[in-house]
């Protein structure tokens, strides 16, 4: 006789962040066929694990696809793609992008782990310590997202998240070698 299962296991940080971006009004579906996408219809589909970068994780994708709709505005939750363009041409928003979600990380110490992977990397890596400094076109954009990252109605459940992360991080990091993400950032 098969034993019942009466309980599943899923990576805690992944449940955190899957919750997040339900809170703020998200589904977030995987799939081998994109890196990342958006439906403009609350459906966010991300790479499955196998076809991620050894530094990607969910948390780290569902974070930086909300920090792409704070970025791009309110109205952006009904734009495909968040209204950008898929050749990936739309740097002026992706560095926007980048400077609001290390501000936001830079909060709890989470800068390295939460950040970017891909050819947008070297960007991320030279923001400067205070990554909303500035008045560049995408300084200004980011400023605007921090707003409503920090007094919109996803403030809360972002900030949640990020404290809980940063928790998590606490923990694990002890039980890792220098090569984890886990570590990252970490004095």
């Amino acid at each position: 006789m098969p034993r019942e299962v009466v309980f599943q296991y899923a990576d805690p940080l992944d449940l955190v962040w899957l919750k997040t971006a339900e809170r703020c009004g998200f589904r977030v579906e995987r799939s081998g066929e994109v890196y990342a996408s958006y439906d403009g219809k609350g459906t966010i589909t991300l790479s499955s694990t196998e076809h991620m970068d050894a530094d990607d994780c969910l948390a780290q994708m569902i974070f930086h696809e909300l920090c792409h709709a704070l970025v791009q505005g309110p109205e952006a939750i009904h734009w495909v793609d968040w209204g950008l363009s898929v050749e990936g041409l739309d740097a002026l928003e992706e560095h926007a992008t980048h400077r609001v979600q290390a501000a936001l990380a830079d909060r709890h110490g989470l800068r390295m782990f939460f950040g970017v992977t891909t050819d947008w990397r070297p960007y991320f890596d030279a923001l400067p310590a205070d990554p909303l400094e500035g008045e560049s076109p995408e300084t200004q954009l980011a400023k605007m997202a921090w707003e409503r990252a920090t007094s919109g109605p996803w403030a809360q459940p972002i900030e949640e998240a990020l404290q809980a992360t940063a928790a998590f991080q606490q923990v694990v990091q002890r039980f890792t070698d220098r090569h984890s993400l886990w570590r990252a950032g970490l004095r």
